[in-house]
């Protein structure tokens, strides 16, 4: 799978934020916890449903974003 394939937005989760698929968890949220330090594996201990794929399909998302 793509990165790109890991984020999704669905109007009726999350309110319709860019998600990781198959998790509740928002890029942002992703994207704040690595902004306020968190190391990935410490995202990873606390937020098992995430792999480390997860976190870079967030920083691909983000850099697409910012570059648009």
């Amino acid at each position: 799978m793509k990165l790109a394939d890991r984020i999704v937005a669905d109007p009726e989760t999350c309110s319709g934020h860019p998600r990781v698929e198959g998790a509740r968890i928002r890029v942002s949220h992703v994207l704040g916890w690595l902004a306020a330090g968190m190391t990935e594996a410490e995202i990873l201990a606390d937020y098992p449903q995430l792999a480390s794929n997860d976190i870079k399909a967030c920083l691909s998302f983000a850099s697409s974003a910012a570059a648009a």
